[in-house]
């Protein structure tokens, strides 16, 4: 028989130990979601960048087939859907929302969306860029894209 004196042992977890094992979790958090953060930008920066990639090769196909001409605008590449189904949307995250609208234009005017060199006798013509002056991720302005 057992003394009077002994105690029955209890599992379980001290204060301290969650508060350290809360606290330890909260560090892990705060190091980790601006991380995840980054890497949301980063993706939507890939996702503007293959759209680019996707409307600069619709419009080479365009002009071999229309042997040597740009359309005057970009809404020819959706029609009946032989080159584009839709113009995908310009993803420039932290500066623009996300948008596929095209402005007709030269240069820049930091607008968003995406802009289109349809200037006759311009040696650029049929140029298409991210109509975006700030940079991404690497530092390189959008406009080099």
């Amino acid at each position: 028989m057992r003394g009077l004196t002994s105690r029955k042992r209890t599992s379980g977890f001290t204060l301290i130990e969650l508060m350290i094992v809360v606290a330890i979790i909260g560090i892990l958090a705060a190091i980790a979601i601006p991380k995840f953060a980054s890497l949301i930008r980063k993706s939507n920066e890939g996702a503007s960048k293959g759209n680019l990639g996707s409307i600069r090769g619709a419009l080479s196909i365009y002009y071999g087939d229309l042997e040597g001409q740009y359309p005057s605008d970009m809404t020819s590449l959706t029609i009946n859907g032989k080159y584009l189904t839709a113009i995908p949307n310009a993803k420039a995250p932290n500066y623009h929302p996300d948008s596929s609208a095209v402005t007709n234009q030269t240069t820049s005017d930091d607008g968003g969306g995406w802009s289109y060199n349809n200037t006759t006798g311009d040696s650029n013509m049929g140029t298409v860029w991210v109509n975006c002056t700030h940079t991404d991720t690497k530092g390189s302005v959008w406009t080099t894209y």
